[in-house]
């Protein structure tokens, strides 16, 4: 790949519709949550998919990583997971008289952490260190996590019973939450015709490489944000935290992913530059799940999608 910021800009843009066009193959109907799982993976984030089973969000976190050509491992949570399941553990060789690190399922290049709010909060930890410092720690040694490291969570929004919520810190972690609807008429009826003719998901082949994905990631950093949209990115932050509906505001991390984000979705739709539609656009999948809504608030059916609606109205648009 050139070292030139323009022609890498274009390389990228190249494989990220090389990656939709496969995806599109197999995955029906989910076009923007297809878009928005690519910018998260562009923004070295990880992605939070909330939604009913049996919606295909296992699906899509597989045939994304056949796509790009990266490892995959998929962990259920249940309430009797243990950190160790998910990091890996020491395991004593009788031959060789030592002990030996037997890798768990987080050392894979794209995880998915499916139903992750079915263990407790002592499972959901061991994910942090993982998602954050891209490292785990076992017994005392450290272990880096391979490269690229992306990991797909799932949420269940229906069930109460058995459910650890995730706190706000592990929440934080997630450069992106997006709800997973059901598929239209149309898109059912194709759901159906592709099962029909056997087409798996397994047979998806790559067009990618993860070193391509690494190439893209660095892309996104020469993609230029104008000095008046930086400001229109911290205008939004610090809206949420004078919010008198909000008991906690948006944190740094969340201005820092907001404005990666953005680039991202500047890359993938071809161009060298942000637009601050590109910024609202991402404002609530970016930062919803990130702000606390008071209880009086939440008494009366306001949550952090209407919150950050109300704060992009609100705002004036850069430009304009």
């Amino acid at each position: 790949m050139s070292e030139n910021p323009a022609t890498q800009i274009i390389d990228a843009y190249n494989i990220t519709q090389r990656l939709i066009a496969n995806l599109q193959r197999f995955v029906i109907g989910k076009e923007r949550i297809m878009e928005l799982g690519l910018v998260a993976l562009l923004a070295e984030g990880h992605l939070l998919i909330q939604g009913v089973p049996g919606l295909g969000k296992t699906t899509l976190a597989k045939a994304m990583a056949l796509s790009t050509g990266c490892t995959f491992k998929r962990i259920q949570f249940v309430p009797d997971l243990l950190p160790s399941d998910i990091t890996g553990t020491n395991i004593y060789n009788q031959q060789s008289g030592a002990f030996e690190f037997h890798p768990g399922p987080i050392m894979a290049q794209m995880v998915l952490a499916d139903e992750i709010n079915r263990s407790p909060s002592k499972s959901q930890a061991a994910l942090l260190e993982s998602m954050e410092e891209s490292q785990a720690t076992v017994d005392g040694v450290t272990y880096p996590m391979p490269n690229p490291f992306f990991v797909i969570a799932t949420l269940n929004p229906i069930e109460y019973h058995g459910i650890f919520p995730l706190p706000e810190a592990q929440l934080d972690r997630f450069i992106i939450r997006i709800n997973l609807e059901y598929a239209s008429f149309e898109e059912e009826l194709a759901i159906i015709d592709l099962k029909e003719q056997n087409i798996v998901v397994d047979k998806l082949e790559s067009v990618s490489t993860p070193e391509d994905i690494i190439m893209c990631q660095q892309a996104i950093k020469s993609v230029y944000v104008d000095q008046n949209i930086r400001k229109y990115i911290v205008n939004i932050m610090q809206a949420s935290r004078q919010h008198q509906d909000l008991a906690l505001g948006a944190s740094h991390r969340g201005s820092l992913d907001l404005f990666k984000t953005a680039q991202a979705l500047a890359l993938i739709r071809g161009r060298e530059f942000v637009l601050p539609d590109d910024v609202r656009e991402l404002s609530i999948p970016v930062l919803s799940h990130r702000i606390l809504t008071s209880p009086q608030s939440r008494a009366t059916g306001l949550n952090g999608e209407k919150i950050v609606t109300g704060i992009l109205d609100n705002l004036p648009i850069p430009g304009i």
